[in-house]
Order: structure tokens, then sequence, then C-alpha cells
């Protein structure tokens, strides 16, 4: 009986679909403009139930905590500070385009210590920073952690990261990024997946637009990523964008398997194919049994009682048979892996096989 294979292995849904799929441009895109920013900065997070850092072993912590008391005006001069409750995190954010100042945006908080868990903490202001060194928000909140800690003199139990959270709105944006997109009169699109076919794609479906309404050709191919458009007159770059944005094209992509050896996981492309090849597969499982003989000596003799060494090695290969195997297409293709009857792991050993042999007509990727 034949078993339902590639278990634990994504294939793409694309199997009985065209290799090419229709998308709107914004979704395919971005504009160079609107790229973000990322931001850093460094503070405590307090009010932990005894799972903060150990301030013999993160000695930063005990600093930070003595010069944010010493600003609050709290002389700290003296004496060790015991306290677990406290643990020295990392925040991070991502500095949205065309943000004003006054607005709000999500960070990320990790610890940098040996906190156990950040569960029921509060992020102290802390200042966040740009790669220029200027401040642009300032983080503040309640720290959510999706996952938990517990722990018992023999035992402990951990699911998910409790040492990682999020504070949803925790940062007010204090300066925006100067950015004069109402005076741009070129836009430049960037492709997330660069492609040749996929960016003269984008392009022609620009022009056929821009030709209908302006009369005029307004875009033009740089490169697989880029693609440059010169604004029209009489419209503002935001509204022209919001026009071309929704423009349907086809979306082309180079045949390519990839592999991620760790988990078994396949995603195979739809424009993927395979010449005929013949495979044989078959797991060789070799079983070595120690059974040691315990040998006695003769009666009334000097001997003494030994132990002789006894190995039983049995090697076997079931189920190792020849199929033919040929992929004109996703849907033969992943058929044709079925009818081996092979595990995830066994198909990532056959596709590396097939494209050493050359019949693998596509990009091996390993993750």
């Amino acid at each position: 009986m034949m078993r339902a294979l590639l278990l634990g292995v994504a294939l793409a849904l694309a199997a009985l679909a065209p290799a090419q799929a229709a998308s709107r441009i914004k979704d395919i895109a971005t504009l160079q403009a609107a790229r973000d920013n990322q931001l850093v900065g460094y503070g405590l997070v307090i009010g932990l139930q005894g799972s903060g850092d150990s301030l013999r072993n993160s000695p930063f912590t005990e600093q930070s905590i003595r010069a944010m008391l010493g600003n609050l005006g709290t002389a700290t001069e003296g004496g060790a500070a015991r306290s677990k409750n406290v643990a020295a995190v990392i925040v991070t954010a991502n500095l949205p385009a065309f943000v004003q100042s006054g607005a709000r945006i999500d960070v990320n908080v990790s610890s940098l210590g040996d906190a156990s868990s950040l569960t029921g903490g509060t992020l102290v202001m802390t200042p966040l920073r740009a790669a220029d060194g200027q401040i642009y928000a300032v983080a503040q909140g309640s720290v959510v952690v999706s996952g938990f800690a517990a722990k018992g003199q023999a035992e402990s139990l951990t699911q998910g990261v409790p040492t990682s959270g999020r504070v949803s709105d925790g940062a007010i944006v204090e300066r925006q990024v100067s950015a004069d997109f109402k005076g741009l009169d070129q836009l430049t699109l960037l492709l997330r997946n660069p492609d040749f076919s996929t960016a003269v794609t984008i392009a022609d479906a620009i022009n056929t637009h821009a030709a209908n309404r302006w009369g005029k050709r307004v875009a033009q191919e740089e490169d697989a990523r880029t693609v440059s458009i010169r604004k029209p007159a009489n419209i503002s770059p935001a509204r022209f964008f919001a026009e071309i944005e929704n423009i349907p094209v086809l979306v082309d992509a180079p045949a390519r398997v990839v592999v991620d050896e760790r988990t078994g996981t396949i995603v195979i492309g739809a424009d993927v194919r395979l010449s005929r090849v013949a495979i044989s597969h078959g797991t060789l499982t070799v079983r070595v049994t120690e059974m040691p003989k315990i040998m006695q000596p003769e009666p009334f003799s000097s001997g003494v009682t030994a132990e002789e060494p006894y190995t039983v090695i049995d090697a076997q290969r079931p189920d190792a048979r020849v199929n033919m195997l040929d992929g004109p297409d996703l849907q033969t293709l992943v058929g044709g892996l079925n009818r081996l009857g092979v595990k995830p792991d066994g198909i990532i050993a056959i596709l590396q096989a097939v494209k050493s042999a050359g019949a693998l007509q596509a990009e091996l990727v390993f993750q």
C-alpha cells in the first residue's frame, strides 16, 4: 500500500495553476522613496516576578539601575543591589515611511542578560536611535510575551520564547524622517523578487495605462530589480502612484526548488521540470546487536569465569525498487515522487542526485 507522502513537505499550491499569476504592482514592488528605517535602543524592563537578570552575571544591569535611579534623583552610592525584578533589554522598531511626530509604532523587546522571562514586565522610557545616532522615538509600556516558563526543583517547562516580547504602540515618534515626496518628478519601483521578465512586464503595463490616461509612455525598466517612472504633469506623486499601484501584471520567476534539511520542508516551484530518469531508492538498515556469552570454567579446574564477546550484524534494504520519474509539469512530478514511497529526507536525497545527474531543470536552494 503506497503511503501518502510528503509528510512535512510543503509543495507549491500552483500545481494546477498556470506558471504565471496576475498580481498588483503594489504587491510585488515597493516605492524607493517609501522605505522604512530601523531603530534600536537599550533599556530596562522592571516589575518581573524574580525572573530578571542575576546582577552577578549581568553587571551592566546593575550599572543601568544605578544610572536610572541617579537620573530620577535617588542616591545609590554604597551597597549592592540584589533585585531580580529587573532585566536589561534591547528594543528594536521599524520607523515607517512618511510617519509624523506624535505617531505611535510597535516595538520588539529582547533580553540582553540572563533573565528567564519578561512576563509581566514594564519597559521603562527608552530612547530609540537610527543609524545616524539621532533619537527618533521613545518607547515605554507593558511587555506582552507569548511564551512562558515554569520551573520546579526537579523539572522545568518552557514554551515559546519568554525572553522576547512586544509592546504594541509602545513608542512615540519624536522626530520624522525628512522626505520631499511631493516634489518628486521621477519614481523608482524596486521589485521584491528581481526578475527581468517581471520588470519588463511592469513597465509595459504602466505604459499601456499611461498611454490611455495621459497619452505618453512614462515607465522604463532599468534592470531586473528597478523600474523608473516619470510623473506626468498636473498630478501629485501620491495620486499618480495610487493609480498605477493597482495595475495587474503577470509575475514570472525562475524555476527553483527550496529545501530545508533541518525541518524536512521542500517547496517546488510551478515551473520546475524534470527530465526522464530511472531511480532506485531503498533505505539501508543495519542492526548491530551485542550478546556477550558468559563462559564458566570446568569443574575442579583453576580457570575463572570469563566473558566472550558475541556480535550479531543484520543488514536489510527493504522496498528497494527501480521507478521511472518524469516531470513535464508540477502535478506529474509530485505524483512521481509520491509513487516512490519515500519520506521527505529520501526525497531530498533524490532531488540532490537528480540535480547531479543534470535531469532537474531548476535551481536547487538549501536553507
